[in-house]
């Protein structure tokens, strides 16, 4: 059993589908205090910001403790959570059409072991249809969602190429994850 340190019930149905058990407790870090536009660092920072609070919180002594993050990068700008219809119509248009990476880093610690890994899923999108992404906007499905996109969602129509795993697309690496949890 592992503590997962997220409100995400997109990262409770990776472990689910993953056969991991777990309990869920998120916590309340503001990514706003992070400065860094770089998308690695960034993800990194929050994802540490999130960790250090949770690991106070709870420690490791009952359960370990997993937190995770992610951001979505496209033509080198750092996509967070569209704060607005605007902000996603924005997000999503910049990523029709071109490359988009989704970037998730986790942090994993028990009493034995530690691991801190960044894992890249890139995307190529053919360019996506204007009327089937005013629907997914007005539907709301892409707020809350690092660069408003959903690749087991809206975008997979869209997917001509992918290298790396869908889990990190979708917030967390479960397959490297496992190697350290059996």
């Amino acid at each position: 059993m592992i503590r997962l340190g997220s409100n995400s019930p997109t990262r409770a149905l990776i472990l689910k589908n993953f056969k991991i058990d777990f309990i869920q407790n998120g916590g309340n870090f503001n990514e706003d205090t992070i400065l860094t536009t770089n998308p690695k660092s960034f993800c990194y920072e929050a994802t540490k910001g999130k960790f250090d609070e949770l690991y106070k919180k709870y420690g490791i002594e009952e359960m370990p403790l997993l937190v995770s993050d992610s951001v979505v990068t496209s033509h080198g700008k750092l996509l967070r959570k569209a704060k607005d219809e605007a902000d996603a119509k924005r997000m999503l248009e910049l990523q029709s059409g071109s490359e988009t990476s989704v970037i998730t880093c986790m942090i994993y610690k028990s009493k034995k072991k530690e691991c801190i890994d960044i894992s890249i899923t890139t995307y190529v999108f053919d360019k996506f249809d204007e009327k089937h992404m005013e629907e997914y906007i007005k539907s709301g499905e892409c707020f809350g969602k690092a660069g408003a996109i959903m690749v087991e969602g809206f975008c997979k129509p869209y997917i001509k190429s992918v290298k790396g795993y869908e889990s990190t697309a979708m917030g967390l690496c479960a397959e490297k994850l496992l190697q350290f949890i059996n």
